[in-house]
């Protein structure tokens, strides 16, 4: 039986694919550029499973319910991230199809991202780097008057907005700093909160309690947009706000007002809203930012998993079992109805 693989958004030498993984399934890969969802339509409608690269990159690029009427013979959405908000998990599920993601890669990446940018943001990077290059020194007085205040870090509390796997590898990297953690999620099982040693709260006395809230939430329709003004405005004036996660949390009006009004002191964001950002986004132009441009989630290692685990599950799925990090449990009946049997 032959197959039909589609890689959506294929950019030759930026993304690495592993063919060599379904030669034996006789598959036929088929790379596409997909940007629009007719695109989409058109490459996948008739494809066994669909590796989808770089859903986060091109605005409009999602496996909508249109696109994902249109997948006829799909078992299996593969995705090369964590996140799966751009993929409509209802519509897969009753459609029969399997949506699986990358939930453990990166893990180390972004958390230390997220810890640099605490320590960046701790020790006024943002402020520092600027005033070097245009000639300032610390024997001026006038220098490290306007750092202040400036405060060690052992002592202050760090808020963790969700706290999955990414949040409880960033836990023990903050304590050696002597970072207080504490953490509101309140679907995650208070066993996890008692082994890190991690305080659970309510959003509210989080915000009003942490120098450094980062966020490490997923994001869906109840998250979107949860950090919104009322929230900047219930958190310290001196406090950071870090953002590693997905920038549609934030609302970003919201978070150029507290930055610019002063509500807060400062941010560290490795994600926007738009991606990349209009060359007109405020945030650009404050002085109390640090952006990096999506990037947390790279090195070499990190960059293999997110790339290989993909192929390893088409092949999976392919050969009649479930995906190891299947998103959609529910689509185990609705499998079932369509395709006659479940996998093993």
């Amino acid at each position: 039986m032959s197959f039909k693989v589609v890689v959506t958004f294929y950019v030759p030498g930026a993304v690495p694919t592993y063919d060599e993984l379904l030669t034996e399934l006789g598959a036929e890969v088929e790379k596409t550029l997909c940007t629009t969802e007719e695109e989409l339509i058109s490459a996948c409608s008739e494809a066994d499973a669909v590796i989808a690269v770089g859903i986060r990159i091109t605005p409009g690029y999602v496996f909508s319910p249109k696109v994902i009427e249109n997948l006829h013979k799909c078992r299996l959405i593969a995705l090369t991230s964590i996140g799966y908000d751009n993929v409509d998990i209802a519509a897969a599920t009753e459609k029969g199809i399997c949506v699986a993601n990358v939930p453990y890669y990166c893990l180390e990446e972004v958390s230390d991202h997220a810890m640099a940018l605490i320590l960046a943001c701790a020790r006024k990077f943002y402020q520092l780097l600027p005033d070097i290059k245009s000639g300032k020194w610390s024997t001026q007085a006038e220098y490290l008057s306007a750092l202040k205040p400036l405060h060690r870090l052992s002592g202050q509390t760090l808020g963790l907005i969700g706290f999955g796997n990414i949040a409880r590898t960033l836990v023990p990297k903050a304590k050696v700093f002597g970072f207080r953690v504490i953490a509101y999620a309140p679907h995650v099982p208070s066993i996890l909160f008692k082994t890190l040693k991690v305080e659970a709260v309510e959003l509210d006395q989080l915000l009003k309690e942490s120098d450094f809230v980062s966020m490490h939430t997923a994001l869906t329709s109840a998250t979107k947009h949860m950090m919104g003004l009322q929230q900047f405005k219930k958190m310290k004036p001196t406090a950071y706000f870090i953002n590693t996660a997905r920038g549609e949390l934030v609302d970003e009006k919201a978070l150029y007002t507290a930055l610019s009004q002063g509500l807060i002191t400062g941010a560290g964001l490795d994600v926007l809203n738009s991606e990349p950002p209009s060359p007109d986004n405020p945030l650009l132009k404050l002085d109390n930012v640090l952006i990096t441009g999506h990037s947390a989630y790279y090195s070499e290692e990190s960059r293999e998993e997110l790339f290989k685990r993909p192929w390893e599950e088409v092949v999976i799925v392919l050969q009649g079992e479930w995906p190891h990090s299947l998103v959609n449990p529910q689509v185990k009946e609705r499998f079932g109805v369509k395709w006659g049997a479940h996998p093993k």
